[in-house]
């Protein structure tokens, strides 16, 4: 994975430096202490992840992701804990606290790298089936199993035939990761399966006794 730093302290980004240094799948191709010079190179190159810095002089790293039509994954980096909430409602993958151990960096890459192959997994698996990261454990899901997903707090459930799983990814990321032939997004909370409906109305789809509400930015779908 290609990343880049930004922080407008050096020190900061030479500790940056030497951890990613560490990581075998970490390339840190550049870092920045001015956040608006930063733009210009994401325009210009291919980036994987940012560790970013909250509190900078002329732009926030919140603002600064804000600013991003497309953003990469993002770490942030910093010695205030009070913009943690904040930078997860941003999709962050991790807070890194300052000082920080090349230990609580190795686990913030890691969760960085199995977010990296979860996304990549439709790019490169043209199969019948995903892998969902259960607790521990990444369990092979066989796509015609799948019933319907729902966004429930910090986790996505991923209801199969015969059983529930419970998974950490968001549910944007999974509705990317499965065929839009085969499954839809009805509800900022729900996606299901088309050949699971057993019924549909205007603002509710049915799957046996279990219904789903369809959002109202939903209700113009084409669900079969």
């Amino acid at each position: 994975m290609i990343a880049i730093a930004i922080d407008d302290e050096p020190i900061a980004l030479e500790i940056i430096r030497s951890h990613a240094s560490k990581v075998p799948f970490i390339e840190l191709s550049t870092t920045f202490t001015n956040a608006f010079e930063a733009i210009s190179y994401l325009q210009q190159n291919k980036i994987d992840l940012i560790f970013l810095d909250i509190k900078m002089p002329d732009i926030s790293g919140i603002d600064f992701l804000r600013s991003l039509s497309k953003p990469p994954m993002v770490i942030f980096t910093t010695a205030y804990t009070e913009h943690a909430v904040q930078s997860f409602e941003l999709d962050a993958v991790d807070y890194l606290l300052k000082p920080f151990s090349l230990s609580r960096f190795l686990k913030a890459c890691n969760k960085v790298h199995e977010l990296y192959n979860f996304r990549n997994q439709r790019a490169e698996n043209k199969s019948e089936y995903i892998f969902i990261k259960d607790g521990y454990e990444q369990v092979k899901v066989e796509l015609n199993e799948i019933v319907f997903v729902e966004a429930s707090g910090n986790y996505t459930q991923i209801q199969l035939k015969d059983k529930l799983l419970s998974s950490r990814i968001t549910i944007n990321d999974l509705a990317e990761l499965l065929p839009k032939t085969d499954f839809i997004r009805c509800h900022r909370a729900f996606i299901v399966a088309k050949n699971k409906i057993t019924k549909f109305d205007r603002s509710q789809i049915f799957i046996g006794e279990r219904i789903i509400p369809i959002g109202a930015t939903y209700n113009n779908l084409q669900l079969l």
